[in-house]
């Protein structure tokens, strides 16, 4: 249910320490960027959720959104889990210089690609239409997809 699951939460927040350690801004990428050490004993290691909400809170982050975490390993025998945090200046250096899977990941939203193999049959379609005769079945087609 909803409770237990807020209470899981509260418990998971109590029982996990984060540390960092290699700190560097890097100014041409507008971003901080670091090491994250997990420490969580007994315990599984957190969701990338509640990680990021920690990490804005101890780095007084405004946008949660311009945060990335990723590349988390957990040691051997657990306890401790390693990954990197990256904190951009804004959202739009973070939509700049951030990979678009990890923008996907944080949950922005990207336009479908149109498959290759429609690409491809649109292409050889409008090969047939020539001169300027046409050009109004190619627009009337095109409007049509």
């Amino acid at each position: 249910t909803q409770r237990d699951k807020e209470k899981d939460a509260q418990t998971m927040a109590d029982t996990y320490t984060i540390r960092t350690r290699k700190f560097m801004t890097n100014r041409l990428l507008r971003r901080k960027q670091m090491i994250v050490d997990v420490l969580h004993p007994q315990k599984a290691c957190p969701s990338r959720e509640t990680l990021t909400e920690k990490v804005a809170s101890m780095f007084n982050v405004n946008d949660a959104k311009c945060i990335s975490v990723f590349g988390f390993r957990t040691a051997f025998g657990g306890g401790k889990t390693t990954g990197f945090c990256l904190i951009y200046d804004d959202i739009i250096a973070f939509k700049k210089f951030e990979p678009k899977y990890r923008q996907q990941r944080n949950g922005f939203e990207f336009a479908e690609k149109v498959p290759r193999q429609q690409r491809k049959e649109r292409k050889n379609r409008d090969k047939k239409f020539t001169g300027t005769k046409n050009k109004k079945s190619i627009r009337a087609i095109k409007k049509q997809q």
